[in-house]
């Protein structure tokens, strides 16, 4: 009634390590997997039916089998997951890094100026100094004044 392990199997056929412990490079999946192979090791199973199959349904629902196949199942689930998500990033970098050559291709193509000097005006307030937080630059006695307000200066008449 049952039938062997797949080959496309992530779990050795009971032949894995216990998890006594991890590596401590280990990512989340890999600890997963690790984990589904210690508890498929400790059901002391070594062939089960494929999860969903008719021999698995068949099975009493406290089999171990059942249990194994389950693990079986949600693990390759994971790394199918896994993949996907692996494969969308991948993607998502490619995009992000062409789309980065354009505007570097473009860059030379464009006409840019140069910035210019931030001037305070008589009758208007304090103007922000880009790249100075919290700094202003002000208008007194006819002279450009960097101040860390932007309160408007009395002049000195």
């Amino acid at each position: 009634m049952t039938t062997r392990l797949r080959q496309d199997s992530p779990l050795p056929l009971g032949r894995g390590p216990a998890l006594h412990t991890v590596p401590p490079d280990a990512s989340a999946g890999q600890v997963t997997s690790l984990r589904a192979i210690a508890q498929i090791n400790a059901l002391r199973v070594h062939d089960w039916p494929a999860y969903g199959s008719l021999p698995w349904l068949k099975l009493k629902p406290d089999d171990p089998k059942v249990y194994a196949a389950t693990l079986e199942a949600a693990e390759l689930h994971r790394r199918h997951v896994e993949r996907i998500y692996n494969d969308a990033h991948t993607r998502a970098l490619n995009v992000l890094q062409t789309a980065a050559e354009v505007r570097a291709a473009r860059k030379g193509t464009t006409r840019t100026r140069e910035p210019r000097e931030v001037t305070a005006t008589p009758g208007w307030p304090p103007i922000a100094i880009p790249g100075r937080p919290g700094w202003y630059r002000h208008l007194i006695n006819g002279e450009q004044v960097d101040l860390p307000t932007n309160k408007p200066q009395e002049s000195s008449a």
